[in-house]
């Protein structure tokens, strides 16, 4: 199976609009949610969109960016 959409969606830091067009394949996007991470071309910040093969978005999130741990000084 493959699809191509195109989404709308607001970002979720800035609230400015976003349009994306992905192109999915595989068996497993029959009834299943799909996540993919978008960056806002206006603030930069990556967005974890939440959508539908059919087409409808589901959630919009901040992508929830992996920090290092820091080490203690040994000052």
């Amino acid at each position: 199976m493959q699809l191509q959409l195109t989404l709308d969606f607001e970002c979720c830091c800035c609230g400015n609009p976003v349009t994306v067009t992905l192109r999915c394949t595989g068996k497993e996007l029959n009834g299943q949610t799909v996540a993919v991470n978008v960056p806002c071309p206006t603030c930069g910040q990556i967005n974890q969109l939440l959508f539908e093969p059919q087409g409808g978005v589901q959630a919009v999130r901040p992508y929830p960016a992996v920090r290092a741990i820091p080490e203690p000084s040994v000052n």
